[in-house]
C-alpha cells in the first residue's frame, strides 16, 4: 500500500536532492566563468573528463547496490550516505579558499567537482532505482513515477527564478560569497529531506527473481545487452543534451544577446511552472491518448516553444509575455518528457528480467543517473568551448557574431534535438501497447508459479 505519508517523503527527498543539482546545473558554469573568472573551454574539459569516469563509476555504483542486502534493504542506506557526502562536497565546489592561487584553483575545482558526481552518482542511483519497487502495476507506477519528478520540477522552479535574487541578497552585493551561503543552505536542507526519504519510503514489493551477485563484467553486459535500454539511453541522452544546453546558455542568453538579465528569471519562472503542471497532467494524459502521442506532444512542444523566442528575441527581445509564452510551451514538453521516461525506465526493468531473468533494478538505474551528467558535460563543452570559439568575454557587451553564436547554442541546436529524439523513439522503442502487456502478464504467471 503506497500511503500520502511515502509519497510525500519520497517527494521531499527529491525536492532536496534536485535542489543539490539544480544549483550545479543551472548556476555552475556562469559562477566558475563570472565569479571564480575560469576560462570556458578548460570547465567544459573538466566537464566532459568527469564523464568519461563516470562512465565507469555509474554503472559500478548500481552493481554495489544490486548486491547489496540489509535490515533496511539495498536502496536506503546508500541514499543516506550519498547525501551526506554530496552535501559536503557541495559546499565545496561553490567555496573559494582564500589566498589560493590561479593553478590551484583549477586544480581544486577540478577535484571537487569531480568528487561532486562521484558522490551525487552514490545517492541518485538507489534513489530512482526504487520506483518499480513501488507496484508492478503500469497506470500505478506511472502516477508514483510522477511524484519526485513534480517536487524536482519546483525545486528548479524555484531555483532558476529566484537563485540570483537570492545570491545577492544574501551575498550583499558579493556573487562568490552569495553562491557559497546558498549551498550551504540547500545542503543542509537536502541531509534533513533524505532523511525522511530513509525512514518513510520503502520497497513495496520484492520480486521472486532475485538479482543474483553481479560482477563488474556481468553489469556491463546487463545494459549492452538490453536492446531496449540501448535505445532508451539513446534518447533520454538526447533529451537531456538539449535541456543541459537550454538551461545552461539561458542566462548568457538574456544577459548579453537580450539585454536585459531579469528576463531569465521570467522565462525559468514561467517554463518551471509550466513543467509541474505538465507532469502532475502526465498520467492522465498518458491514460486518455496514450504513450506515444504524448511522446510526439513531449518533443513537438520545445520546437515551438523554442522558434517563438528566437522569433521574440529578434523583433521584441524585452516582452515579457512572449518570453514567458516561450518558456510555457517549450518546458511543458519538457515535463511530460520527464514524466514518460521515467516510467519507460522501469518498464525496461521488467523487460530485463523477462529477457534475463533477473530484476537489476540498479544497474539499469545507473544508466539515468550517468545520463543526466553526460548530458551535462557535453552541453558543457559545447558551451565551453562554443563560447570561446564565438568570443565570449564575461562581463563586457558582446560582439554579433558572439551573440549569434550564444543564439545558435540556446535556440538552433535544441530544437534540432527534439526532431532527433522523437526519430529515434517512433524508430525503435517497442515498449509499447499490446507487447508491453504480454510482458508483464508472462512476469505475473511465472511470479504465480514459484510461490
Amino acid at each position: 500500500m503506497i500511503t500520502f505519508k511515502m509519497k510525500l517523503s519520497y517527494g521531499l527527498g527529491a525536492l532536496g536532492k534536485d535542489y543539490a543539482c539544480a544549483i550545479v546545473y543551472i548556476f555552475l558554469m556562469y559562477y566558475f566563468t563570472d565569479v571564480l573568472g575560469i576560462v570556458p573551454a578548460f570547465i567544459g574539459s573538466l566537464f566532459l573528463v568527469a564523464r568519461v569516469w563516470d562512465a565507469v563509476n555509474d554503472p559500478i555504483m548500481g552493481m554495489i547496490v544490486d548486491n547489496t542486502r540489509s535490515r533496511w534493504g539495498k536502496f536506503r542506506p546508500w541514499i543516506l550516505i550519498g547525501t551526506l557526502l554530496n552535501s559536503i562536497t557541495l559546499i565545496g565546489l561553490f567555496y573559494r579558499p582564500n589566498g589560493i592561487s590561479t593553478n590551484t584553483l583549477y586544480m581544486y575545482i577540478s577535484v571537487m567537482y569531480i568528487l561532486w558526481g562521484m558522490t551525487y552518482t552514490v545517492m541518485d542511483i538507489p534513489f530512482w532505482a526504487m520506483i518499480p519497487s513501488f507496484s508492478n502495476d503500469k497506470h500505478e507506477r506511472e502516477q508514483i513515477a510522477v511524484v519526485p519528478r513534480v517536487f524536482a520540477a519546483i525545486a528548479w522552479l524555484t531555483l532558476g527564478s529566484f537563485g540570483l535574487k537570492i545570491v545577492q541578497r544574501i551575498g550583499n552585493g558579493n556573487e562568490g560569497q552569495g553562491f557559497t551561503v546558498l549551498a550551504i543552505v540547500i545542503a543542509i536542507f537536502f541531509v534533513i529531506t533524505s532523511i525522511l526519504t530513509f525512514f518513510y519510503v520503502k520497497e513495496q514489493i520484492v520480486s521472486d527473481v532475485k538479482a543474483p551477485k553481479v560482477s563488474l563484467k556481468e553489469t556491463f553486459m546487463l545494459i549492452t545487452k538490453n536492446d531496449q535500454l540501448v535505445i532508451f539511453i539513446v534518447i533520454v541522452l538526447i533529451y537531456n543534451l538539449m535541456a543541459q544546453l537550454a538551461i545552461g546558455v539561458a542566462i548568457y542568453y538574456f544577459k548579453y544577446v537580450v539585454g536585459n538579465e531579469n528576463m531569465f528569471a521570467v522565462f525559468t519562472g514561467f517554463s518551471g511552472l509550466a513543467k509541474v503542471i505538465a507532469l502532475m497532467l502526465f498520467p492522465v494524459l498518458s491514460s486518455k491518448l496514450g504513450r506515444q502521442k504524448v511522446f510526439f506532444m513531449a518533443c513537438s512542444m520545445p520546437v515551438i516553444g523554442y522558434f517563438m523566442l528566437f522569433l521574440s528575441g529578434l523583433f521584441i527581445p524585452e516582452n515579457a509575455v512572449m518570453v514567458a509564452i516561450s518558456g510555457i510551451i517549450g518546458e511543458a514538453g519538457s515535463g511530460l518528457s520527464l514524466g514518460i521516461t521515467t516510467v519507460m525506465l522501469a518498464d525496461i526493468v521488467d523487460y530485463g528480467e523477462y529477457k534475463f531473468g533477473t530484476r537489476n533494478e540498479s544497474v539499469i538505474f545507473s544508466a539515468q543517473t550517468f545520463l543526466v551528467k553526460a548530458a551535462s558535460a557535453i552541453g558543457g563543452l559545447m558551451i565551453g568551448v562554443g563560447l570561446s570559439l564565438v568570443g565570449y568575454v564575461p562581463n563586457v557587451e558582446q560582439s554579433a557574431e558572439t551573440i549569434t553564436g550564444i543564439r545558435v547554442l540556446m535556440i538552433g541546436i535544441p530544437m534540432a534535438l527534439s526532431v532527433l529524439e522523437y526519430l529515434v523513439y517512433r524508430k525503435y522503442y517497442k515498449l509499447n501497447n499490446k507487447y508491453y502487456d504480454d510482458i508483464v502478464s508472462e512476469l505475473e504467471q511465472k511470479r504465480v508459479a514459484e510461490i
